[in-house]
């Protein structure tokens, strides 16, 4: 069948999308964990750059072969910048230093502030989709990291209280926002330095966080009670990607798990989900899969991760074969792994152009329900992706889904002997039930930012 065949398949299936988001209004309760923030993103250009490096009196000399990552004066900051700038990459080094950051306030700025973290793009995703009641966990919340979430009252956090209140309205007075600095650079601005010329070769970032407590795990008490109290259908996690073990990452790991045994117990009905995120330190990103993932209904992965998680179980053969070739089916061989090595009975892959999700038979949420979860997330991406928000949900219904999402499809199914997944989307795998979307992608994305963890919630919540 042909790619325009195909097209008009899928466009008809996709119809179903907004009767699901009618449905999201039915979810009585979500919680979203620990990670949230602001994200301050700002465009950086070649001349900007060029006046913090002689403000700062650094020398060519002083900006050469960078090697460090992390941040410990202001003149390190705009190393960073300017060793991204020059090679076109994308990098994020941390500070904990508060002088460093009131520098960062004073000198970079920001051109627009946005919420950041998996916890705080999930709620703003959940509350806007119409969820009765999204509870976030914020371990800090002055006004401006508030006003950061969705002006909706059905998203609520803790005030100094400890009281719920709408995220949005409340101001921990005492409390010190975390900002992470989105510092971005366009490809072809011209760098002039000391008679010498650099060319940014790629439009990317550069990222400054000041984050104590998310990189601590420090968790909001008020927050911890409510959840071992009160019932909720979803629990969506996430933020443990930043620990390093410097930082005594693996055993802040180890200290969550009772308390996620116990929410599990409390929660019984609900469904449990953690959204791997790429994790740098090795012990940290062992410890996610080895403590965290079993604990879970379902896992949520990309690409990039799906290799992360290959890594720490042992499997570099298959992580270095897709590192090497990135499709639809040397992923899908890397879920299966994983999924037999760690049992999970949910794994949904976003790859560029396709979801794919693996899962048990039985479980709570049928194949049925993964496919128009997975089109509504679909859509809801493409509509961030081209608009820079998800305030307008169908702004992308009725777009037709991508022709590298059905070339991979069709390769899937070709490789695995399954003729018709392509065109119905849904199948079986060993023991298993497999359901493949190819979705909507957008030419020329206004943002890109938080897009995995969107569609992995929405997937989530929208299969009903």
């Amino acid at each position: 069948m042909d790619t325009a065949d195909l097209k008009k398949i899928w466009l008809e299936k996709y119809k179903i999308v907004p009767e699901q988001l009618k449905e999201l209004k039915n979810i009585n309760s979500a919680v979203t964990a620990f990670n949230a923030n602001i994200d301050a993103v700002i465009k950086m250009s070649a001349q900007n750059l060029k006046k913090l490096i002689e403000e700062l009196n650094l020398s060519l000399h002083d900006l050469q072969d960078i090697k460090q990552t992390k941040i410990y004066t202001p003149q390190d900051v705009v190393k960073g910048i300017f060793k991204c700038f020059t090679n076109g990459i994308a990098e994020e080094w941390i500070t904990e230093d508060k002088d460093v950051y009131d520098w960062l306030n004073d000198n970079i700025g920001y051109d627009r502030l946005q919420i950041g973290g998996q916890g705080g793009i999930v709620a703003n995703a959940l509350a806007t989709v119409g969820i009765k009641k999204v509870v976030a966990h914020t371990n800090s919340l002055p006004k401006l990291q508030a006003e950061q979430f969705v002006k909706k009252d059905n998203l609520l956090s803790f005030d100094e209280n400890g009281n719920l209140a709408p995220a949005y309205s409340i101001n921990r007075e005492n409390d010190v926002a975390l900002i992470h600095w989105i510092i971005e650079f366009d490809r072809g601005d011209v760098l002039l330095l000391e008679g010498k010329k650099f060319t940014s070769p790629k439009s990317n970032r550069f990222i400054a966080t000041y984050d104590p407590l998310n990189l601590k795990l420090v968790i909001d008490k008020p927050f911890m009670d409510y959840v071992q109290k009160n019932k909720t259908e979803y629990v969506i996690l996430s933020g443990f990607h930043a620990l390093t073990s410097n930082n005594d990452g693996v055993k802040l790991i180890e200290n969550i798990v009772p308390e996620l045994k116990k929410w599990k117990e409390n929660n019984k009905e609900a469904i449990f989900h953690l959204e791997i995120a790429s994790t740098q330190d090795f012990e940290v990103r062992k410890a996610i899969v080895n403590l965290l993932v079993p604990l879970m209904d379902s896992i949520g992965i990309n690409e990039r991760e799906t290799i992360d998680v290959l890594e720490a179980i042992g499997e570099e053969k298959l992580a270095r074969l897709c590192k090497a070739k990135t499709t639809a089916e040397n992923l899908f061989a890397a879920i299966v792994k994983i999924k037999e090595k760690l049992q999970v009975k949910r794994i949904q892959l976003h790859m560029f152009g396709l979801y794919i999700t693996l899962q048990d038979t039985g479980f709570k949420i049928s194949p049925e329900q993964n496919l128009k979860g997975m089109m509504t997330a679909s859509t809801v991406a493409a509509a961030k992706a081209g608009t820079g928000t998800i305030d307008n949900l169908l702004f992308a219904h009725g777009y037709t889904v991508s022709d590298v999402g059905l070339i991979e499809a069709s390769n899937l199914a070709t490789s695995i002997g399954q003729d018709e997944l392509d065109t119905k989307g849904i199948g079986r795998y060993i023991k298993w039930d497999l359901i493949v979307v190819p979705t909507i992608l957008i030419e020329k994305p206004i943002t890109l930012v938080g897009m995995g963890d969107t569609i992995s919630s929405i997937s989530l919540v929208a299969a009903r």
